[in-house]
């Protein structure tokens, strides 16, 4: 296995029913239609839906990831994973990633933790911490929100950058990145002067750095596509 597939495989969260993209249901159905069918479907995890919505895509063939905007109980066998602010979420017996929540809750839940980026993104060194302590206590996350650019741009954190930080650790200095030179995917995954294989950046996004989410497939897919990473 490549690194390139050890480190993209299921990273992106599909959320086109969430801002910026805030589509109509049946567009945004036809938008995971079109990245499923894509030749970079490996890259596709899950489609994001509201709870409160979850009525307008019964039937629909998906692999779901819940965010609990109205009381979750029952999840049809559709759902993988829920995502929400109270630790009491974890019962349901799914993934479950607590935004908002201290990380030592988040591990006494047996929860994951979920860390927004935008639209105002969190400084550097709060990030870097967060990700540092998800880490040095074995809790899994997920990153969301303002993740338009595959490498630091104008301020605005890059997906690259944040795992970067999770495979390489110098995260201050990784999420701080702003050249997309220095990043190189194929055998191995290369960060400046550090490089790791494919079996350690699996391992990384099992344990640690699960997915994005990203109301778009195709800004993801076509910025690695720009950078000569796909």
């Amino acid at each position: 296995m490549l690194a390139t597939h050890a480190l993209l495989a299921g990273l992106i969260d599909h959320a086109p029913l969430f801002p910026p993209a805030s589509l109509p249901v049946e567009e945004a159905l036809e938008d995971h239609r079109r990245a499923l069918a894509s030749p970079h479907s490996w890259m596709v995890a899950r489609f994001v839906c509201p709870a409160s919505r979850l009525a307008e895509i019964d039937g629909e063939p998906l692999r779901l990831s819940v965010v609990a905007d109205a009381p979750v109980e029952e999840l049809d066998e559709r759902v993988e994973a829920v995502e929400g602010r109270d630790p009491a979420q974890a019962r349901l017996g799914r993934e479950t990633y607590l935004e908002g929540v201290e990380l030592d809750e988040v591990k006494a839940a047996g929860a994951r933790a979920k860390v927004r980026c935008g639209p105002e993104p969190p400084p550097i060194d709060e990030l870097a911490a967060f990700i540092r302590t998800c880490r040095v206590e074995g809790i899994p996350f997920k990153a969301t929100a303002g993740l338009h650019h595959a490498v630091r741009t104008d301020g605005q954190h890059g997906f690259l950058n944040l795992l970067s930080a999770a495979v390489f650790g110098e995260e201050e200095a990784a999420l701080a990145e702003a050249d997309p030179e220095v990043f190189a995917l194929g055998a191995t995954f290369r960060w400046r002067d550090r490089e790791a294989g494919a079996d350690e950046v699996a391992g990384v996004r099992r344990s640690l750095f699960v997915s994005i989410g990203s109301c778009s497939f195709t800004d993801p897919v076509e910025e690695l596509e720009a950078l000569g990473l796909l």
